[in-house]
């Protein structure tokens, strides 16, 4: 299957300003959702005992801070590179996010577990006050609902311009930011149907088990969502190649240059949200000069810049194609030798 080539601005890295704006704007329509929630979250399950309602609340408090730390990463990965860090804090924001996954979120469920097993073994209590729960949860919904619908919105906008499945892109973002709101904002609303399944179970049937129950698989969806933000996250902090369509389009287009007879090796790497760096090992023409090689590296560099302005560091060497060592690293890497393409 061919793949269809990729240009600029319709790359599948560098999102616009607007991109960036409509980021931010998610994480903050989502944070307001959240805290307004959660207030409303914990005032019912400590009216009413509810402990699905309490782990519901608890919910909402993770995702709070964790919209919090998104922002901070939002703004600390935007610094310019400096003498310390040469290549930006472009990482700082899969960093946060990496925090956010693990420690919020592990939190969060620890005491959802907690008050599902204190419920399901503790004392049977009042449960003519569960009512108040379900106007709580369908607000909570509507919020909810809001928050989660911006949230789709971009990401049907990334899928749309990556040309990947929705599936795909939560596996392997290259923003976690809508990733995390995503993700949060789906288990937001998968937990509050269990949330009043579970208060509604009680209500009838007059056993708390079903309350209980409800809070441990709440409880549930919060590791669900840490272990899918975690393992994103860690590839992305790893040293994440870029997409594999952008790296073949550079590939076939320095092939096309006349002062280059093949691409030897090409390594890249997303150093944040909107910029790769990329190192390119090219096989010259022979009777090439060493002040026309000059001049060729400069001009690739700066036509490359202007093809794809989200290349933040571009490193051109000389190599060539006939060095076995070389093209066995490429293979390994790769499963194929660039050269004999």
């Amino acid at each position: 299957m061919t793949e269809a080539p990729i240009h600029h601005p319709a790359s599948p890295v560098a999102p616009s300003a607007g991109d960036k704006g409509e980021s931010s704007l998610t994480v903050l329509l989502a944070l307001a959702a959240n805290a307004g929630v959660g207030i409303l979250k914990l005032i019912a399950g400590l009216v009413s005992g509810s402990s699905a309602l309490l782990s519901e609340a608890a919910h909402s408090v993770g995702d709070c801070i964790t919209e919090i730390m998104l922002l901070v990463a939002q703004k600390r990965s935007a610094r310019p590179a400096d003498r310390s860090h040469p290549f930006g804090y472009g990482k700082e924001r899969y960093f946060w996010s990496l925090i956010a996954a693990v420690g919020i979120f592990v939190a969060g469920a620890m005491f959802s577990f907690y008050q599902g097993y204190e419920t399901i073994v503790g004392p049977e209590e009042d449960a003519s006050k569960l009512w108040i729960n379900y106007p709580v949860l369908a607000l909570a919904a509507i919020l909810e609902g809001t928050s989660l619908r911006q949230a789709a919105k971009q990401m049907k906008k990334e899928t749309k311009r990556l040309r990947l499945s929705l599936a795909d892109y939560v596996r392997t973002p290259r923003d976690p930011t809508v990733n995390s709101v995503l993700l949060e904002d789906s288990a937001a609303i998968l937990g509050l149907a269990v949330a009043a399944l579970g208060v509604a179970l009680h209500q009838v049937t007059g056993n708390k088990v079903f309350d209980g129950v409800a809070s441990i698989v709440i409880g549930l969806l919060l590791l669900t969502v840490t272990l899918t933000l975690a393992r994103a996250c860690e590839t992305l902090l790893v040293g994440k190649q870029a997409d594999r369509r952008f790296v073949r389009a550079t590939e076939a287009w320095l092939e096309e240059q006349p002062e280059v007879v093949d691409v030897v090796d090409l390594l890249t790497m997303m150093t944040g949200v909107d910029s790769i760096l990329l190192c390119a090992r090219v096989d010259f023409v022979d009777t090439t000069t060493g002040g026309e090689l000059e001049e060729t590296c400069v001009r690739l560099d700066r036509e490359m810049r202007e093809k794809w302005p989200f290349l933040d560091e571009i490193f051109i060497q000389p190599a060539p194609r006939g060095d076995e060592l070389l093209r066995q690293r490429v293979t390994e890497r790769y499963g194929r030798a660039l050269a004999e393409e």
